[in-house]
């Protein structure tokens, strides 16, 4: 049999020359070393839950290229993904008992055409929720954005309520009670 030549993502971001120098104790099947399964219990003097500077890790965490989906609004697509998936099965349970010539094709044959009818609405409803999200918490890259607004206005708010309570912190640090000048 020949070599594996497939890599993982740690092996593609090493450099060419540390690729061929590390090689795994472990021996599989016919005398080979295995390179990428550590041995049970002690390998190259080292117990198996220790690391050493052999020892590549099964699970290499890459950040995400894009933001994950709002918890709402992957909780509606999780619901769609699922009232889908009951509506094609019960289609296809429709189909195959009209083609079989059974009392059951009937029902079967309207609980789909209601179950199309809830997996549009599941659909819209993921539209939906996304589109609420983004309005309330999102920053659109739109002039128009409601989310940009209110988060401007925010913070000059803030803003104003700082410099004041700085301001009267250096009023009454200077010794003034409550006005700006002294005579």
């Amino acid at each position: 049999m020949g070599r594996d030549t497939v890599t993982g993502t740690a092996e593609r971001r090493e450099a060419p020359e540390e690729r061929g120098t590390r090689r795994s104790t472990t021996m599989h099947g016919h005398g080979r070393p295995d390179r990428d399964i550590p041995a049970h219990g002690r390998v190259e003097g080292f117990a198996a839950g220790e690391r050493h500077a052999g020892y590549r890790q099964l699970w290499i965490e890459e950040p995400a290229r894009r933001h994950p989906m709002p918890d709402p609004v992957r909780t509606a697509a999780v619901r769609a993904v699922l009232i889908i998936a009951v509506t094609l099965i019960q289609a296809m349970v429709a189909f195959l008992c009209t083609m079989a010539d059974s009392w059951l094709a009937f029902p079967m044959v309207i609980s789909s055409v209601v179950s199309t009818v809830v997996a549009t609405w599941a659909v819209v409803d993921v539209w939906v929720t996304r589109q609420v999200w983004n309005q309330r918490y999102g920053v659109i890259s739109e002039p128009s954005s409601t989310a940009r607004t209110l988060r401007r206005e925010r913070r000059t708010r803030r803003r104003r309520e700082r410099a004041a309570l700085r301001e009267q912190e250096r009023i009454h640090r200077r010794g003034g009670a409550g006005q700006l000048s002294h005579p």
